[in-house]
């Protein structure tokens, strides 16, 4: 059972898809939205990015069933570079729902969760980057401030 997207129908309704569009899902998640976009497409190109290497492999198993459509472990801050790579120079539509995931939020180990115990992690790729309990550590109160507040 694949998770359900939120806001799915407005989502497609603003991205206006043409069956023959290149369209970006940048933060594709388990590829709810990046699936119902996919399905609306017949010559066209999805390229569904996301950092969180669960995230990619659970979207790549939704997606399988569409060869329009393409999963890419990237950042969507690195969309633009992500895309040149891929041959990709312009797009008819860009969906980024940003923030955190009930994929992350329900997975203690995490440190996300709010609900469970669990590591302070806090990371969107666990394979790169500090974690928030190394981060707390090495930061002094002030930097800590400083960081919030910013």
């Amino acid at each position: 059972m694949f998770h359900t997207s939120v806001m799915a129908e407005e989502a497609l309704h603003w991205l206006a898809i043409r069956p023959d569009g290149i369209y970006v899902d940048g933060t594709a998640g388990a590829g709810g939205h990046s699936a119902l976009i996919a399905a609306q497409l017949t010559t066209g190109r999805l390229i569904a990015l996301d950092r969180d290497p669960s995230a990619v492999a659970l979207a790549s198993k939704r997606l399988a069933e569409f060869p329009q459509a393409q999963v890419v472990r990237a950042e969507y801050s690195d969309m633009v570079e992500t895309l040149s790579a891929l041959g990709v120079s312009k797009v008819d539509g860009v969906l980024i729902d940003a923030g955190c995931s009930s994929m992350q939020i329900d997975t203690a180990s995490r440190g996300f969760s709010f609900q469970a115990d669990g590591p302070l992690d806090m990371r969107m790729d666990p394979d790169s980057g500090e974690s928030a309990s190394a981060m707390l550590r090495r930061l002094s109160e002030t930097e800590i401030e400083t960081l919030l507040r910013q």
